[in-house]
């Protein structure tokens, strides 16, 4: 038999397994080729005679069938786009200003990944004050970090191993912590997710759609999703309160910012499902709640998914439906105050404007 190896019930790279696929047929005709002219078949010293072509399908179908349907389910994630600001530190290795990074006092529990490709790299956990102006932490997560000497051999740069992203510099000797260590990580390089994530990449997708609780409903019982944060963005006002953008004239959207497992679920399933939890064909509201911070409006952070996004909503224009949902490049965005976060599961209720709809 050929050597059809796979990472058990995930596929990482789709060719791959068309590759594998092909092989594994053209032994098995032999396999049938051989039945037919020998009539028999020898395996552990047993003779099975007669075999007919319909067992070398059941095989077949056995060996692919015992495949989890995740092998299906991955995504090759893209690297996301970033602002010039942060081209400037993560690309180009610059440093951003001390005291003026958003994690710089961020006290959030969770897990810190890379901004241009969402792997992994620290938990908060490891996080500590260090009065240096920037974020500092004592460890990393196993194998997210490479460290490379400065040219001029005076200090010690950190990347992302996984995109080489420029995060900062390590320190040894200062004695600020039992383990002695300082990673001394820009803030602009950096992303917070609230929950305790392996190694690895993670994707990220932004959706507004009316009320985020009923999203966030909907969203955090989807499979493959680990967080899912309400907050506000798309607008003009830096850090807003609910009461403002409630306004209407922040320009914000009510909107949540989803991770997940790409191992599991992917943007493009994500996308579909919050196309059929909300109405994408209503203006400047989503039922009884009306106001532009309301708006149907996905927030891309690459071409690819400003393409996917873009391509399953011409679907729904073939299919009648008059899209009211609005394609834009991702802004900065803004977690909401701690009450609205899983709003539904904390006072065990259901959405009021919010039902699934089957439309793919």
């Amino acid at each position: 038999m050929p050597n059809i190896i796979f990472s058990g019930t995930r596929c990482t790279n789709v060719g791959a397994l068309f590759d594998q696929w092909i092989n594994f047929i053209g032994w098995m005709s032999e396999v049938a080729q051989h039945f037919w002219s020998q009539n028999c078949f020898l395996t552990q010293g047993f003779k099975y005679k007669h075999m007919k072509i319909k067992s070398v399908i059941l095989l077949i179908l056995i060996y692919f069938t015992g495949m989890s349907e995740e092998s299906y389910s991955q995504e090759k994630l893209q690297f996301y786009d970033l602002t010039k600001a942060e081209s400037y530190v993560i690309n180009n290795k610059g440093t951003e200003s001390p005291f003026t990074g958003k994690f710089t006092n961020y006290k959030g529990k969770g897990t810190y990944v890379c901004k241009k490709c969402g792997a992994a790299l620290y938990y908060s956990s490891d996080k500590f004050e260090s009065d240096c102006g920037w974020p500092s932490f004592d460890n990393e997560i196993k194998g997210a970090v490479i460290r490379i000497p400065d040219p001029d051999g005076m200090r010690t740069e950190i990347e992302c191993a996984n995109c080489g992203a420029h995060l900062g510099h390590v320190f040894t000797g200062e004695h600020l912590t039992a383990k002695n260590v300082r990673h001394c990580v820009n803030s602009v390089s950096l992303e917070f997710v609230p929950a305790q994530l392996e190694a690895g990449r993670y994707g990220t997708a932004i959706f507004a759609g009316g009320c985020f609780w009923g999203v966030d409903y909907y969203m955090k019982k989807a499979p493959g999703v680990i967080s899912v944060t309400s907050g506000y963005t798309g607008g003009s006002v830096k850090n807003p309160t609910y009461q403002e953008v409630c306004t209407g004239n922040t320009g914000h959207a009510e909107a949540v910012k989803i991770v997940y497992d790409p191992q599991k679920t992917s943007y493009e399933k994500l996308f579909k499902l919050f196309l059929e939890i909300h109405n994408p064909t209503q203006v400047g509201g989503q039922g009884p709640d009306i106001g532009d911070q309301y708006r149907s409006e996905i927030f891309y952070l690459n071409e690819d998914q400003k393409k996917i996004a873009e391509d399953d909503l011409n679907i729904l224009r073939t299919k009648g439906y008059k899209i009211a949902t609005r394609v834009t490049k991702a802004s900065e965005f803004y977690p909401a105050e701690a009450y609205h976060q899983d709003y539904y599961f904390k006072n065990g209720k259901t959405p009021y404007c919010h039902v699934y709809t089957k439309r793919f």
